[in-house]
């Protein structure tokens, strides 16, 4: 599997099966961070954890705490993409890590990126 990173133009390609986003929520400055796995044509949100609640981040109903982290397993459908729009309030990017790394994307204020499966 690879997941296929666009921006600006631009596209990386990583050759993984899993990934984490990791980010500073922009109001509460509280840490997210969201598990997928790239299976075939689509992303899957596998698990969600935050390090706090308040203003749009509150915790699933089935969240249990786990070392400062309240962690669930979200029920969504499949996503065909993911799309990270950057406000600029944010105190950085993204992070996206994965068994060879990890890198920061949306650094800069209006750049989107594009999360997808490669085909």
């Amino acid at each position: 599997m690879s997941l296929c990173i666009l921006t600006a133009g631009k596209t990386l390609v990583l050759a993984v099966s899993s990934f984490t986003l990791t980010w500073t929520h922009s109001v509460e400055k509280v840490e997210w961070r969201e598990s997928y796995t790239v299976a075939g044509s689509y992303l899957l949100l596998k698990q969600a954890a935050v390090q706090g609640s308040g203003a749009g981040m509150e915790p699933g109903a089935e969240a249990v705490l786990r070392n400062g982290w309240w962690v669930w397993e979200p029920k969504l459908s499949p996503l065909p993409s993911l799309v990270l729009a950057a406000s600029g309030t944010t105190p950085g990017g993204w992070r996206l890590c994965h068994a060879g790394g990890c890198i920061t994307l949306g650094a800069e204020a209006g750049r989107a990126v594009t999360l997808k499966p490669c085909e």
